[in-house]
């Protein structure tokens, strides 16, 4: 590895791993003999199945999963400690050594040959908007976490295992959660600043889309995420659509029609039923993902049998279709599950917080959950593959329903996903078996008669207009523009590429695919005063518009 450790890689299902330092971008390898070889297979939805783990808490932190990053400043300033953001706060000048030591530690290389040996070929991986920058007094670590974003693109091709970028954290914050970044009020598409911050969000995805369809990177990372978990009862239907159309077209700019990665829209916890239902949405557009994230922890109920429902319809009518996130956890047991100093609503979390004395019986029903869960959602990404131990319960890990390895490990996870092929048959008369025909659009054709591939319905178009006619939580007609909003005139940041010591001469790409993608950035208009980009929900409307100087 990087710093010189050394490990074997076991891998029982007949995958290999290639690199060749001299060719960094030769191909790579086969996680598993069913599984495409990165570089040289091309991956197909329909015939092949994404089997993967997300990597969270890396890149994007989060307490319940990196407790001891978090533990040393609880309770120890008048900051209080909620997120990355009074995390960074409290780091102050250790902030840039503490954040990369996490960074170097909590993921490396031995993860993805684990993950590759554990039969799995896809990892999802967060990432928060300060990969590229931040402006004003947004603490977080500037570019450190694209270091090691690009250290998991190596380590993908090398063991075979395709990636699932997604922005995680949005400016602004999309649901107030602390997984977006601050925790709090939702000031995406929401409130005074909401269209700043959605203007910024844009040209943000349009520096990651150009960099991972340069030809170097694109066979390694197939889906962008726009957002995670957008926060659908705050911001509303119509608002949550337009800025989708909008992304959507944003990025089918950057990468071109049937070219560059997979676009990943979520549904909000929604559930899929509800995209279904909407009369023709994004109909036309090419190569979209739909992501559900469905968790037994939180819905009221311990069944997975109505996923493969929706999902088998969804994959019909919509297109390609994944669970993006979901664990084996039935019940929201676990140290800082739901943020820093929460409580659990469950009864009695004891015993399913001490993993180390599960019974046969619990182990077993856990697994049966584990697998009904991943045949349902078919192509899945179980969160997380780590749960970090934490200090203050001696050195181990709670949370366990949420950490694949130990399940692995310890038998609530299969050591082969493919056991979970048929499950769900075993129990339903009938899930409306899925056929691998996808909707023309859905993989790079055309599904709307008299348009050419990528376009969407005009009608559609027409109707999920951005910004659209109302921001919540009241504004509409003559105060919407008079909402403050950023102004595409601003210099277009470049992601940087990597270097390689044994290959100095490598092509490695300038950051940008495409060059007659060049409408500047959105920026805040010079002269002009704007309020608190992350607590403007309840700011003043101001007066007039702002023409700046």
């Amino acid at each position: 590895m990087d710093d010189g450790t050394k490990f074997t890689y076991t891998n029982e299902f007949d995958g290999d791993w290639a690199e060749d330092p001299k060719n960094p971008f030769a191909p790579g390898g086969k996680a598993q003999s069913w599984s495409k070889r990165v570089g040289k297979e091309e991956w197909v939805w329909g015939t092949d199945i994404a089997r993967g783990v997300n990597l969270g808490g890396w890149l994007v932190t989060e307490p319940f999963i990196c407790p001891a990053l978090y533990e040393p400043y609880v309770g120890k300033s008048n900051i209080e400690i909620l997120d990355e953001w009074t995390l960074s706060l409290a780091m102050g000048g250790d902030l840039a050594k503490k954040m990369e030591e996490h960074y170097k530690t909590f993921i490396t290389e031995k993860d993805f040959a684990d993950i590759a040996g554990a039969g799995l070929n896809w990892v999802r991986i967060p990432i928060g908007f300060w990969a590229i920058e931040t402006i004003n007094d947004e603490p977080f670590l500037v570019g450190t976490s694209w270091t090691y974003f690009l250290k998991a693109i190596e380590w993908g091709r090398k063991y075979g295992i395709r990636i699932y970028l997604d922005l995680h954290a949005l400016p602004g914050s999309q649901n107030g959660w602390n997984h977006s970044g601050k925790s709090g009020s939702v000031n995406f598409m929401n409130g005074v600043m909401g269209i700043a911050n959605a203007q910024r969000t844009l040209t943000y995805l349009r520096i990651i889309t150009e960099f991972v369809s340069q030809p170097q990177y694109r066979d390694v990372v197939g889906i962008v995420g726009i957002v995670n978990e957008i926060l659908y009862g705050t911001i509303g239907q119509q608002a949550v659509q337009s800025f989708y159309y909008a992304a959507y077209e944003a990025i089918r700019k950057s990468s071109g029609i049937t070219s560059g990665p997979y676009i990943a829209i979520h549904e909000a916890f929604q559930g899929v039923r509800v995209f279904l239902g909407l009369s023709r949405f994004l109909a036309g557009a090419d190569r979209v993902v739909l992501d559900q994230h469905p968790y037994l922890a939180f819905m009221g109920d311990t069944t997975s049998s109505g996923w493969a429902i929706a999902t088998n319809q969804s994959q019909k009518a919509f297109g390609v279709t994944v669970g993006g996130e979901f664990s084996s956890a039935i019940n929201n047991c676990g140290l800082w599950l739901n943020g820093i100093g929460s409580t659990p609503s469950f009864p009695d979390c004891k015993a399913w917080d001490d993993w180390s004395s599960y019974s046969p019986a619990t182990i077993a029903s856990l697994k049966n959950v584990a697998l009904a869960s991943m045949d349902a959602l078919q192509n899945f990404f179980f969160w997380t593959w780590k749960i970090g131990n934490a200090t203050q319960l001696g050195g181990t890990s709670s949370c366990p329903m949420w950490h694949y390895k130990l399940g692995l490990q310890q038998g609530w996870i299969p050591k082969d996903p493919r056991e979970a092929i048929g499950h769900c048959a075993k129990i339903l008369s009938s899930s409306q078996l899925f056929d691998g025909k996808y909707p023309s659009s859905a993989t790079g054709g055309v599904s709307v008669p008299q348009l050419s591939p990528g376009t969407l319905d005009p009608v559609q178009s027409a109707s999920h207009t951005f910004p659209p006619p109302t921001i919540s939580p009241t504004f509409s007609g003559t105060q919407l523009a008079l909402l403050p909003t950023y102004t595409p005139t601003g210099t277009l940041k470049t992601l940087f590429a990597p270097t390689f010591t044994a290959a100095p001469s490598a092509v490695v790409g300038n950051g940008w695919n495409n060059p007659a993608d060049n409408q500047p950035a959105y920026v805040p208009v010079a002269g002009c005063p704007y309020p608190n980009a992350w607590d403007a929900v309840s700011a003043p409307l101001p007066a007039s518009t702002c023409a700046g100087r």
